[in-house]
């Protein structure tokens, strides 16, 4: 498994607290993450895997693996762009989420594009 910055694959994370599904009496506190892969480099690439550490306030960790994202295993064309949104829901108002892709070339090379660590926070809670 190659981890090969050329491939030039660049991720962008926007993050919504979805405060109509959450229940903070409950603890329970529900995220939507819309998340963007946009294939700047010169070759077709497959988004084959995903790997995601999900961290709360008190230090509780879910880890997620699985095929593809969103029941899909999209291919991206270079200049393209594919945008999909998920969620998770946290036990704290505030915690983290980092993780990688596992991605393939035509000629089934693989390579992990990693995607730092953002912040789920709900409004006003961090400044």
């Amino acid at each position: 498994m190659e981890n090969l910055a050329h491939y030039n694959i660049k991720v962008t994370v926007r993050v919504r607290y979805l405060s109509e599904q959450s229940d903070e009496a409950d603890n329970r506190f529900v995220f939507a993450y819309t998340i963007t892969v946009s294939n700047e480099g010169e070759q077709t690439v497959k988004l084959i895997a995903r790997h995601w550490v999900i961290t709360d306030a008190n230090q509780h960790i879910q880890a997620v693996n699985g095929k593809g994202v969103v029941g899909e295993q999209p291919v991206i064309n270079p200049g393209q762009n594919f945008e999909y949104t998920s969620g998770t829901v946290l036990a704290t108002q505030v915690g983290t989420m980092s993780g990688s892709y596992e991605m393939s070339l035509d000629d089934g090379t693989e390579f992990t594009v990693p995607v730092p660590q953002f912040v789920l926070s709900v409004p006003r809670v961090l400044h």
